[in-house]
């Protein structure tokens, strides 16, 4: 039998250590088989990858990028987490949201709710996209208000809805050291939604109340989720909300509250996307940010943020919800793992309506799994300790305080949004992130990657339209569903669709991926491929391309049988009726070709132009 030696396994004991540069020429001769001519560091950036805020993943990290000063959970800087024991005691708060307007309809889906794994409450309270305050108490006529945390979201009605809430808890004889939850006063986050002049009285009041008669209650809630919705990137996001919680401090300390009490009073807001790295970096991000607030403003303890991570609507699609589900697992993981205090996954069919029963129990089921059967919750800071972690959460902090920087130049929060600099901000970012939507550099699967034409639409009740007038919402599907959309007006009855001739030539080893990209390229703007027969040449094509009821086609086959046969299969297309044809491969010289689809293509473009010709309005 073999002992293994006392300092473990050494695996690799008998072969010598490699070098950094060792690893880059390996990579070099990969390169160089690709047509890439490139050495050293320069071959490593070759396989990096672009982010938003200046950031770049590169494909191999060390432990040259561990970040000095991460503490320890609970003690600053709070980078691995606000409180010693993690979400190690009972896991993270599965915080359910609700916008139902009736409190009827309300109460019945939060006791489902409560009842199957749910352990608090979001409510939406006020304005024509909640329950009004007098509804309050229907609403939540059997919950256990002590060991059911409830957080409000009532914007311009806070105050009505706070006085409701207490009093409820009052009723119900809940001692108010008992009270747990979240007043949520946003005064800069409803002013980012309305357009309105943010008001702060109101906020600051409720705050002395918790602070002297509440102390599990926070009167504030530092909501970066209206800037993430209008198309804000991770930096961006912590920017607005180091400068909004920032401008709740002043605040609170100028009407008398210590700096450890005011930041007792606030929660932060983050959105949690698809992309579990940055995500986790993100929350890891935001709470060393925060520190940093904190000990400038002379006290390092208060800078332990507590954290509301919710699941992106940015990211959830009308087409193919199904896909949503797993969207949402990826960002509840992240949020899990990033650190989060409490999560909100939103149900699959956020986008189409008011979900219903089934997408609840899903959005709960998803929290329960990772934290029951993935076992998340076990480890104190899961992603410690990993040098790419480590890395993207310095450098998306360093991105983030530079902005906020920008931001307080700019005299705080509330100045960046009345002057319009928010907003032109945003703008910005989003129109860069649109240009890479539209080329499917960032694809959305079942919208622009492997749409599916033939499945019916999921049906909801339409959910009640909250107030506008600040910053925009945007969605990821926006481009290709107000294609989808053009399309579906012009399905016939018997369900045919607009169409486009595969002009497919040479034996199927030729053409196949070319053809498959053109299918799924075309489906993206709802237009139905028609690949039939197999393969054409200049002689049959004519008469495929009559039968296939397309006014528009395209040629798909390797580089070589273009040269042979992408003129004279063009020209008989032309002959036949084509309006436009176009090549899947790169733009080249061919006659009587009129456009090209190609990997990195603007298709939102392309595919308007074709709907356009096909004269689908």
């Amino acid at each position: 039998m073999t002992v293994l030696p006392a300092d473990g396994l050494p695996l690799a004991a008998e072969f010598p250590d490699p070098s950094h540069e060792q690893w880059q020429h390996l990579v070099e001769g990969v390169l160089r088989k690709s047509g890439k001519e490139v050495t050293g560091t320069a071959a490593e950036e070759v396989l990096s990858t672009a982010l938003e805020d200046g950031l770049t993943t590169r494909p191999l990290y060390t432990s040259n990028d561990t970040s000095p000063g991460t503490g320890l959970p609970g003690f600053a800087p709070f980078t691995r987490g606000g409180r010693a024991e993690g979400n190690t005691a009972g896991g993270w708060d599965v915080r359910q949201r609700h916008t139902l307007t009736d409190p009827a309809r309300l109460n019945e889906a939060v006791l489902a709710d409560l009842e199957n794994g749910a352990t608090s409450l979001w409510l939406a309270v006020g304005g024509p996209a909640g329950i009004p305050a007098s509804g309050l108490a229907r609403a939540l006529d059997g919950v256990l208000l002590d060991l059911a945390p409830v957080s409000l979201d009532a914007g311009g009605e806070f105050e009505p809805a706070v006085r409701e809430l207490l009093r409820l808890n009052e009723e119900r004889g809940v001692p108010k050291e008992a009270v747990r939850g979240s007043l949520g006063a946003d005064p800069l986050g409803h002013a980012a939604r309305t357009g309105t002049e943010p008001d702060f009285d109101a906020a600051v009041r409720w705050a002395q109340v918790c602070d002297r008669e509440y102390p599990g209650l926070r009167a504030l809630t530092v909501d970066a989720l209206p800037y993430h919705e209008a198309g804000g990137s991770a930096a961006e996001e912590l920017g607005f909300s180091l400068a909004t919680g920032v401008a709740y401090l002043r605040a609170l300390t100028g009407a008398g509250l210590s700096v450890e009490a005011a930041c007792a009073q606030l929660e932060f807001r983050f959105a949690a996307t698809a992309d579990q790295f940055l995500t986790i970096a993100k929350l890891r991000a935001a709470r060393l940010l925060w520190a940093r607030v904190a000990e400038v403003c002379g006290s390092v303890d208060a800078g332990a943020q507590r954290q509301h991570a919710v699941t992106s609507s940015v990211m959830m699609t009308r087409r193919d919800p199904w896909v949503n589900m797993l969207r949402t697992t990826l960002a509840c993981l992240g949020a899990g793992v990033g650190g989060a205090d409490s999560v909100t996954v939103l149900p699959f069919d956020h986008a189409l309506g008011l979900p219903d029963a089934f997408a609840r129990r899903i959005a709960r089921n998803t929290s329960t799994i990772l934290m029951e059967e993935s076992h998340l919750a076990r480890v104190i800071d899961p992603a410690g300790g990993s040098w790419y972690v480590e890395r993207l959460t310095a450098e998306l902090a360093a991105a983030a305080w530079e902005f906020f920087q920008e931001i307080e130049r700019a005299g705080g929060q509330a100045a960046a949004l009345r002057s319009g600099m928010a907003g032109e901000r945003l703008a910005a970012t989003w129109a860069a992130r649109s240009r890479n939507l539209a080329r499917r550099k960032e694809p959305v699967t079942g919208v622009s990657e492997f749409p599916n034409l033939a499945e019916p639409p999921v049906e909801r009740e339409p959910a009640p339209t909250a107030s506008g007038g600040g910053l925009p919402k945007v969605r990821r599907d926006e481009a290709f569903e107000a294609l989808r959309t053009r399309s579906d007006a012009h399905v016939t009855a018997s369900g045919a669709r607009p169409t486009v001739f595969l002009a497919a030539l040479g034996p199927a080893a030729t053409h196949t991926a070319r053809a498959s990209f053109a299918s799924n390229l075309f489906r993206a703007g709802g237009i139905e491929p028609v690949h039939d027969p197999d393969s054409v040449d200049a002689s049959t094509v004519a008469d495929a391309f009559a039968a296939s009821g397309a006014t528009v086609a395209c040629l798909c086959s390797s580089d070589a049988l273009y040269a042979e046969q992408a003129d004279s299969v063009a020209a008989a297309l032309k002959a036949a009726g084509a309006e436009q044809v176009f090549l899947a491969g790169r733009p080249g010289e061919y006659t009587g070709v009129d456009g090209y689809v190609f990997a990195g293509c603007d298709v939102v473009a392309v595919l308007s132009s074709v709907l356009d010709r096909m004269g689908v309005a």
